[in-house]
């Protein structure tokens, strides 16, 4: 058996097509603002991906670049002087961060109204309690590809692998929303496979190159893989081995999967944001 693809490029470029054109009938253009306290070269090209993707739609994207060696004073006072701007409409802070930063602590000087990627402590309260809220654009962009090709959820024995407030936690939240039933595994999980194998529905966002194998995966289950780990020839490679495609019903690819959906999701959140919608305003 081989389980289909779910690729999600083209399902990016349909929410990309649908900003550009709510970008160009806004009375504005929006803008959207990046932080960023590294060299790492992942997320230098990450953020350069944004940017590119933000000017093809119309959003004008600012890329604050503080140094690695920059305090956490500053990062939060740069945030909250973007949050406080009427021109910026949508504020990120990139990881990773210097050491002794984290990213909790900081992100709580972004406005919830302009979080677009759902990283402010208040945002995924909101999310928890069933607020308004932008939830991080990782975990949304699971949901939308599993939305695209018709997954059903309701009722589904659902496994996350991963239990970060940026993909695990949030997704696990979303699911729970549409009736999922949801299972969180984490590193100290005792025999993982033996978990992963009950699972309809396996999202894996452990940060670990090919964590789980094909034996791991239940005949027939989709398999959401959110990882995005560097590879020695510069490549990416998943948390998931690819060769569990020929044992699960479906499995996105690793790149062309979660990745392109993400970066669209920001700039639909950006608009959501511009047009005062998604956010759930200051709190």
């Amino acid at each position: 058996m081989s389980g289909r693809v779910l690729a999600g490029r083209e399902l990016a470029a349909t929410i990309r097509a649908g900003v550009a054109e709510r970008a160009a009938d806004a009375g504005h253009r929006p803008a959207l603002a990046v932080v960023s306290a590294t060299e790492d070269e992942a997320s230098a090209w990450y953020v350069r991906s944004i940017a590119k993707a933000a000017g093809t739609v119309g959003i004008e994207c600012r890329l604050v670049d503080l140094g690695p060696a920059v305090g956490p004073d500053q990062i939060t006072d740069t945030l909250a002087r973007l949050s406080a701007d009427d021109r910026i409409s949508g504020v990120i802070l990139q990881t990773p961060l210097p050491g002794g930063a984290r990213l909790a602590a900081l992100a709580g000087a972004i406005d919830p109204g302009k979080d677009v990627d759902g990283a402010n402590p208040r945002s995924l309260g909101r999310l928890a309690a069933g607020l308004p809220a932008f939830p991080p654009a990782t975990a949304a962009a699971v949901l939308a590809i599993l939305d695209h090709y018709r997954v059903p959820l309701a009722g589904r024995r659902a496994v996350v692998v991963g239990r970060s407030t940026v993909v695990g936690k949030p997704v696990a939240q979303l699911l729970l929303d549409r009736d999922a039933t949801v299972t969180v595994c984490h590193s100290r999980t005792v025999d993982l496979p033996s978990v992963t194998g009950t699972a309809e529905l396996l999202v894996v966002a452990a940060g670990r190159a090919h964590l789980l194998g094909p034996r791991d995966v239940a005949p027939g289950a989709v398999v959401v893989d959110v990882g995005a780990n560097p590879t020695p020839d510069g490549g990416l490679a998943g948390d998931v081995d690819p060769a569990a495609g020929q044992r699960a019903g479906a499995l996105t690819p690793v790149p062309g999967g979660v990745g392109p959906v993400t970066t669209a999701l920001l700039l639909q959140h950006t608009m959501d944001a511009a047009e005062g919608a998604g956010g759930g305003g200051p709190g």
